[in-house]
């Protein structure tokens, strides 16, 4: 086992570890009713789906960083010993996965001295720069390996060095023992689990596992994305917001040119994530209030006759949605690195279930969008919300904005934008935004929301905009928001006044509209040049900004959050 050496100081780890620093999100304890009312068979099922979100724990965490799973050892090892910075440091390293993170304030947490996080995570070799990088994809496509270069572009591989050039071994193949324990875990469920139809997808999802096949993948997520009334949830999420190297090759126009000439698309790498969970049934059925409105979205989106969209106007809206009460979230899904996912719409794009017919699915996270402290609530809102405006802030309409945001991923141009590069997965984000609030008057105009819940939204969602420090251009989730606060203020959406945001409510919805027809402008024609001018003009931080972000650190200390799972841990041990 290699030596590590702590990056943070023992101060540091007891103060980033203390509660006032350290938010904690309980998933689902063993005395929940949620779980108690299961039937058997789910009970059992539930702990086979446990076992294998944790092994795709360990997967990702080689995936995230070439020393993680080293290092854990080494955490593990000293804490046997009595070593007190171990054990503080491994507090982190569990909330985060991983030994570099970033925080709630943007600054970037390395707990190894000397490891610092690479664009290329642990999917690319750890001494490659993106020079090389290019160069080496250049020079084998001019040497016509292009099949070699393919499967180095694609979203499944894990890039190694190979001589003078690069390989890309699938995924699949590469962690292939892990893989299988959790193939073997999902047939265990399916054998007690009491749903038929979820069984066929975790039979499907397990051979999936079991071979490189990306169309195995393909009619796993084409049945997962029906789920609808299933009293278990399971999911392996791929997503690829953490792979920065991959969107490079965009930056360089020669060697763009070259693989559009070949037909070769770089995709971005996958991170994978696991949840496991009970859907709640009266949660499910309020999400599914909006799904007959989806087809009119989709007419009223903006340029909708110059692109195809995941959902038709005019066909049946493939689109399930359902309430979870968390039981686990592992690996990917469950980092907690400035912030924790409140919901997902699956599968991204890019996948190729969507190509044979697949749909898309949406998971709310009942745990972590649960607000524990009230009082601090009121606290911020004294802080920097005009108090005439109180009245219109509902914690619950972040909730419906939410809801917003995740069918707003399945509206607009189908196609994954891979030619935006590092800005593709902001503009995404944004769009997502904008969606959901340029729509809020015609919802209302249908009869989805009364026009107090329209304010609501309206004030809620301004007001939660702000963040607490300004981030950093890989966390597209808070790029986003910065450029929103910036596009809002300048078109009078909000004013400062004695330094409180009063929202100019009618003024927002159509500010949102406009956003949005730029957002879907740059999608449709995918030129990198405006992707970045159009991210960087808006992308700046404000003195009014600062202003309120000074105020919100004064009343929310956090800098790391975690995730505590005591009945997965139970069910890990029977």
């Amino acid at each position: 086992m290699s030596d590590f050496e702590f990056n943070l100081s023992i101060e540091e780890l007891e103060k980033r570890t203390h509660k006032d620093y350290l938010m904690t999100k309980k998933m689902l304890k063993s005395d929940a009713p949620e779980y108690l009312e299961l039937k058997d068979g789910d009970k059992e099922a539930l702990k086979h789906l446990v076992k294998a979100a944790y092994i795709l724990e360990k997967i990702n965490m080689q995936i995230d960083c070439h020393h993680n799973l080293e290092f854990k050892a080494f955490l593990d090892d000293e804490i046997q010993k009595g070593n007190r910075q171990a054990e503080l440091t491994k507090i982190l390293f569990d909330a985060q996965k991983g030994i570099n993170a970033i925080d709630t304030m943007s600054n970037k947490i390395n707990l190894a001295k000397n490891i610092e996080e690479k664009p290329g995570k642990g999917v690319y070799p750890e001494d490659l720069s993106k020079e090389e990088f290019h160069y080496i994809l250049t020079k084998m496509i001019n040497e016509g390996k292009l099949n070699e270069v393919k499967t180095i572009l694609t979203q499944r591989s894990i890039v190694e060095r190979d001589g003078e050039y690069l390989k890309g071994i699938d995924y699949i193949d590469k962690f292939k023992e892990d893989f299988s324990k959790m193939a073997d875990e999902l047939e265990k469920a399916s054998e007690v689990s009491t749903n038929s139809d979820f069984n066929e997808y975790l039979q499907l999802q397990a051979k999936a596992l079991r071979k490189a096949d990306p169309m195995l993948d393909a009619y796993a997520d084409k049945k997962w994305a029906t789920l609808q009334d299933t009293p278990l949830e399971f999911t392996i999420t791929r997503e690829n917001y953490e792979d920065e190297m991959t969107g490079t090759i965009a930056e360089n126009k020669e060697l763009s040119q070259l693989l559009e000439k070949h037909g070769i698309t770089p995709t971005p790498k996958d991170f994978l994530g696991g949840r496991v969970g009970i859907v709640n049934k009266k949660g499910t059925d309020a999400l599914m209030a909006i799904k007959k409105y989806l087809p009119i979205l989709a007419k009223n989106m903006p340029f909708a006759d110059e692109y195809e969209q995941n959902i038709s106007p005019d066909k049946d809206t493939k689109q399930t949605m359902v309430d979870v009460d968390l039981v686990a979230v592992t690996g990917d899904v469950g980092a907690y690195r400035g912030g924790i996912t409140l919901a997902e719409n699956l599968p991204n794009d890019d996948k190729l279930s969507l190509t044979i017919g697949g749909g898309r699915r949406n998971v709310y996270h009942r745990q972590i969008r649960f607000i524990s402290d009230m009082k601090k609530l009121q606290e911020r809102l004294d802080a920097v919300l005009d108090k005439e405006q109180h009245k219109y802030y509902l914690d619950e309409a972040d909730h419906w904005f939410t809801i917003g945001h995740e069918n707003a991923h399945s509206l607009g141009p189908k196609k994954a934008c891979e030619t935006l590069g590092k800005y593709r997965n902001i503009i995404e984000e944004n769009k997502a935004d904008m969606g959901s609030l340029a729509f809020v008057d015609l919802l209302t105009e249908l009869g989805m929301y009364t026009q107090e819940q329209r304010m609501q939204i309206i004030v809620t969602t301004i007001a939660d905009n702000f963040l607490k420090s300004k981030p950093t251009l890989s966390q597209a989730h808070r790029v986003r928001t910065v450029m929103q606060n910036k596009y809002f203020s300048e078109r009078g959406a909000y004013d400062i006044i004695d330094g409180k945001i009063h929202v100019n409510i009618d003024k927002v919805v159509p500010i949102a509209k406009e956003m949005l027809s730029e957002i879907i402008r740059i999608q449709i024609e995918g030129d990198f040049d405006k992707a970045e001018k159009y991210v960087l003009d808006n992308f700046v931080w404000t003195d009014n900004m600062e202003l309120i972000a000074q105020k919100l650190q004064k009343i929310n200390k956090t800098l790391n959050g975690r995730t505590e799972s005591e009945l997965a841990e139970k069910l890990l041990k029977e």
